[in-house]
């Protein structure tokens, strides 16, 4: 006989019944079979208070972890380090262990300050490495220059850092201003792929007034060749104190000014040659 929700003449009869099967190892869809109860929340009821058999219950895969978590925080291990261990997750490791008592600190403050910067040393040098290489990378893939490829990276260089006549300012002459003496190489090889004879160049060093003007000077010489280069005087910049400059140290060593003299025909034609640039450019996207 079924038994319907709401339906039970002697509840407390049937219960004493379920219970007794319970007790006797029965799950409790047998006990439903045997009693006929169909309806889920009535045959909690009746069984209420009394544990599953054993063999009902469905092993945890996850014992084995939770054992040795909470073996491994014992010893005083952290959350992170017993995740690693385990390859579980961290929110796993906090349910698992989160009732045992914070192990104590195995160093002391500066201990951990210590491994922390040695940490953060092994990185930025793994860093370094791997920003290393991807230079070497791109230096090899660029290869031996064509005179045109040349020429092509110098208009856009002199156009980028070079002095450009204006409306305003009629100034058709060539004169180049950069700090960074691989450009300055890269100037100089344009030059002379130009034929601009070296003797129609003027050089001069502008750097801070507080910087070490004599080494400067003599690198910027060094630099562009000994010989018949010929330096103008050097242009001091004035120091403001209230200024936090970063360009200090020893590898400060300003800017070096590069003036072509009579240069107004060449100026032109850098001109004409970007224009052309920027036509292709645009032509072929």
């Amino acid at each position: 006989m079924a038994y319907a929700h709401g339906k039970y003449t002697d509840f407390e009869t049937l219960r004493e019944r379920a219970v007794a099967l319970r007790r006797e190892g029965l799950s409790l869809r047998q006990i439903k079979d045997e009693l006929q109860v169909r309806n889920k929340e009535v045959l909690q009821r009746l069984v209420a208070g009394e544990p599953p058999p054993e063999w009902t219950k469905r092993p945890n895969a996850k014992d084995h972890l939770r054992d040795r978590a909470r073996e491994l925080r014992r010893r005083g291990w952290t959350y992170n380090e017993i995740q690693t261990e385990l390859g579980c997750s961290k929110s796993s490791v906090s349910l698992w262990v989160r009732d045992l008592p914070r192990p104590e600190p195995r160093c002391t403050p500066e201990e951990q300050r210590a491994r922390m910067n040695a940490g953060l040393a092994r990185l930025r040098a793994s860093q370094d490495l791997a920003r290393e290489a991807t230079k070497r990378t791109a230096t090899s893939e660029v290869g031996r220059l064509s005179a045109r490829e040349l020429f092509l990276v110098g208009v856009g260089l002199y156009w980028a850092e070079g002095a450009k006549d204006k409306p305003y300012s009629r100034r058709e002459q060539v004169l180049f201003v950069n700090s960074d003496p691989g450009m300055i190489s890269v100037f100089l090889a344009w030059l002379d792929l130009l034929e601009v004879d070296r003797s129609r160049l003027r050089f001069r060093v502008m750097i801070h007034e507080s910087a070490d003007v004599t080494a400067a000077e003599r690198f910027w010489a060094d630099h562009v060749g000994p010989g018949d280069a010929c330096f103008n005087r050097t242009t001091l910049k004035k120091h403001n104190p209230k200024t936090v400059r970063k360009n200090v140290g020893d590898t400060y060593r300003g800017c070096l000014v590069i003036y072509v003299r009579q240069s107004a025909d060449l100026y032109r034609r850098i001109e004409g040659a970007w224009y052309g640039i920027v036509l292709d450019a645009n032509s072929a996207t």
